[in-house]
């Protein structure tokens, strides 16, 4: 027979489901209705997801181990000479491995790696370069089963491996505008839906190794490869000639998940880069998205403060802002980087006078905004956010045009860049046309543009004090590229 609950009775049993309600509505606590966080870049997403959610654990796994098994093989992705993305490339005593039963379906070693050493000229060193079986080898799984035995430590994620030595790296421009800029460009060729907005679906690369350069040899005075690196890929860590020394000691097998291989020697063999000689322009002949570059630019540019609005109108009070540069309604911005200052490579002074006056004329006319400055003279947040929002930006040839690659791409965005007459050099006309941009070269009151550049050369007073320039004829062709008149008389 029932009988009704005691007052103790009712009193335990609301205990318990307050106590039940408390455990389940706590903040931060998992459960299992977490939200999936996606690896891949996707710097367009607005964050809309519960804070408290985390990614599924996974678990923790140091080694690949095959047992009796065959090694498993060495996957290539994609390659062009310098520039090759493996799976499963192996490291031992540090001695690059491919491991192959089908070596005839793999490059070259000399077209991946080279001995890293300085570029010269001269007879003998291309071939003082080449690699041999102390840096890079083919071997089959049978020959690896014997050498590394039954499996080997798992070096994870995205890796990128550069194997240069320290000739070239701590510049700007071959570290942003060369090394990173083609690094991405040849890992993009695996995402070739990267969206206007720079989305993809690519995971940030885990860590660069550096096979032949120490730690305190790939800044450069200026802060500003800091400033790329880790504002493009905040969690990415570095290793050093020190390091690969100390993994190379343990006499153990590693492998990499993923890895890019570049190096500049075995890039130099690239068709590219003996018509624009420049290491960024062989992995040009792979597949890839248009928009590649937007998911590094646009990371970067946020970093400093830009709002990329990425490819939406914003509203601020009642104005309605659009990304710089997207048609001819927007204002249009110049930016003059001078030279002046520096003390080589500088405009004749009443050229550099008259080149300010007529931009500034400009400005006057035509409600243009006009920006005469030295990057020398700027912080790097500055550079970037004043890159980020030029329409036209010109100087004479020099590290302080590396900032074009900062640009937003339109029809109306132009390069113009001041040589001493006769001379001519592809660094930033080619990064320019690989952004989908266009460049002017000048001669005085001559300018030129693809595909009528002229030969490289660097005639005597390439790097003088006595550059001419034309700044009536600077100022007119801005004007037009500024409303597209050569577009409208096509």
């Amino acid at each position: 027979m029932w009988s009704a609950p005691t007052t103790r009775e009712i009193l335990l049993v609301s205990a318990l489901w307050i106590t039940l309600l408390i455990l389940f509505q706590a903040p931060g606590r998992i459960t299992n209705s977490i939200a999936a966080v996606p690896f891949g870049f996707n710097i367009t997403s607005k964050t809309n997801a519960n804070v408290d959610s985390v990614p599924v654990p996974k678990s923790y796994k140091t080694r690949l181990s095959w047992g009796d098994k065959r090694v498993p093989k060495t996957k290539l992705l994609a390659h062009v000479p310098g520039w090759t993305i493996f799976d499963r490339l192996y490291l031992m005593n540090g001695i690059v491995y491919i491991v192959s039963d089908e070596p005839a379906s793999i490059p070259d070693i000399s077209l991946m790696l080279s001995k890293a050493k300085f570029i010269e000229n001269g007879p003998g060193e291309i071939e003082g370069r080449r690699p041999d079986a102390e840096d890079i080898q083919v071997i089959s799984t049978k020959a690896a089963k014997k050498l590394f035995g039954t499996g080997a430590q798992i070096i994870d994620g995205v890796t990128f491996y550069v194997n240069d030595p320290s000739q070239f790296i701590t510049h700007y421009y071959h570290w942003s505008a060369e090394l990173w800029f083609g690094f991405w460009r040849t890992y993009s060729a695996l995402d070739p839906a990267i969206s206007p907005t720079g989305h993809t679906s690519l995971p940030p690369p885990r860590r660069i190794m550096f096979s032949h350069l120490n730690g305190d040899h790939w800044r450069d005075y200026a802060a500003m490869n800091q400033w790329t690196l880790l504002s493009s890929a905040p969690s990415i860590t570095l290793e050093f000639a020190e390091d690969f020394r100390e993994r190379a000691d343990l006499k153990r097998p590693f492998v990499f998940t993923r890895i890019i291989l570049e190096d500049r020697s075995a890039v130099m063999y690239g068709y590219n880069f003996q018509r624009f000689q420049r290491i960024s322009s062989v992995p040009f002949g792979l597949p890839g998205s248009v928009h590649w570059w937007m998911t590094i630019r646009h990371s970067i540019v946020s970093f400093a403060g830009v709002d990329v609005a990425y490819g939406e109108a914003k509203t601020l009070g009642n104005h309605t802002h659009q990304r710089v540069g997207e048609s001819t309604s927007d204002t249009p911005v110049i930016t003059y980087i001078s030279r002046q200052s520096w003390g080589r490579r500088m405009l004749i002074p009443a050229d550099h006078d008259k080149l300010v006056k007529e931009l500034y004329k400009l400005r006057d006319n035509y409600g243009y905004e006009v920006n005469i400055v030295s990057m020398d003279k700027m912080s790097r947040q500055e550079q970037i956010t004043l890159a980020a929002k030029t329409t036209i930006m010109m100087g004479v040839h020099g590290n302080g045009l590396t900032s074009l690659i900062w640009m937003n791409p339109t029809p109306r965005s132009t390069v113009m860049e001041f040589f001493y007459p006769g001379g001519f050099a592809y660094d930033y006309e080619y990064t320019t046309r690989a952004l989908g941009m266009t460049h002017y070269g000048f001669w005085g009151a001559d300018y030129f543009t693809n595909p009528d550049s002229p030969q490289v050369a660097y005639p005597e007073g390439f790097q003088g004090n006595s550059i001419p320039i034309d700044g009536a004829v600077v100022a007119r062709l801005c004007h037009e590229r500024l409303q597209l008149i050569s577009e409208l008389d096509d």
